[in-house]
């Protein structure tokens, strides 16, 4: 029997965690075409085929779900031996690669990223500030910080760090020019400041009386793909925004905004962390998503 390359069967596991060509072959620093060759070779090697493959997706047969359950236990071996030999277990190291919300990264988590570099001092931090949803696994990160749990992607493990408050909310300005509106049926006389963007448009919702909920309709004339963005749009006046709290609170305590229908119940917005579904995530990775659990949670 042919001896299987150790480093063919880390390129055919990186090919199912990613489940493309692509983004396996980019895990391993590696061009599609050379993770497809790797994986023929490995196949060749065995006598069997471990990836069925479409025009669209990749599927593991039987014979590939058996060698990759091996190669988990193969690599939890390796950390083991690892382990034994006085590297400490567990310890956060090398480069943590994030995608962040760009007010919220840095308002809330340039503090933590600070406290985490200080606490570690092997590792190394990557932040990308888009209000965009990146790719996690074709961008390469290793997390992905996202605002609200509606837009979670169900292929990805996610996890709540945090949850804040949502606010209706204008400048005085505004409210002088425009009565505030006294229900939410009146929103629809007022400009409204939507989130937007190519992947993700916002809507209103609160709760109603009866526990259900009920969207909020209203006049857009300006939308913007940055929530610090229609923070500076309704502070200057143009019109009502929707914004949690983190991004408003000082200028609500200083005056420069007021908030429109405060009775109203928006319910929380959630903070989730995500990253690839893995069977051991990396220290690093863990690390930090603790880090944000104790340190927002309150």
């Amino acid at each position: 029997m042919l001896r299987t390359n150790l480093n063919e069967m880390l390129i055919f596991m990186a090919v199912v965690d990613g489940a493309s060509f692509v983004a396996g072959g980019q895990a391993m620093g590696l061009t599609r075409s050379a993770a497809g060759k790797a994986v023929a070779r490995l196949e060749d090697n065995l006598g069997v085929r471990l990836l069925n493959r479409t025009t669209r997706t990749l599927s593991l047969t039987d014979e590939g779900r058996a060698l990759y359950d091996q190669g988990l236990q193969i690599l939890a071996a390796v950390d083991n031996a690892q382990s034994s030999i006085g590297q400490p277990s567990g310890t956060p190291r090398g480069l943590l690669r994030l995608t962040v919300p760009d007010a919220f990264g840095r308002r809330v988590l340039m503090p933590l990223v600070k406290k985490y570099l200080e606490a570690w001092p092997d590792v190394q931090v990557e932040v990308s500030f888009a209000d965009r949803m990146a790719d996690i696994v074709e961008d390469g990160f290793d997390l992905a910080i996202r605002i609200g749990g509606e837009h979670a992607d169900r292929q990805l493990v996610s996890r709540v760090v945090a949850r804040y408050n949502a606010v209706l909310c204008a400048a005085p300005g505004y409210l002088a020019e425009h009565p505030a509106p006294r229900d939410l049926d009146a929103l629809v006389k007022h400009d409204c400041l939507y989130f937007s963007s190519r992947t993700r448009k916002q809507s209103w919702r609160f709760r109603d009386g009866q526990g259900g909920w009920v969207k909020a309709s209203g006049r857009s004339r300006l939308r913007l793909d940055s929530g610090e963005a229609l923070r500076d749009a309704a502070v200057s006046g143009l019109g009502i925004a929707f914004l949690p709290d983190f991004l408003v609170a000082e200028d609500l305590a200083a005056g420069r905004l007021v908030q429109v229908l405060p009775e109203l119940d928006a319910g929380d917005v959630e903070i989730m962390a995500m990253y690839p579904s893995k069977r051991y995530l990396e220290p690093r990775v863990r690390r930090f998503i603790d880090l944000m659990v104790d340190e927002l949670a309150g």
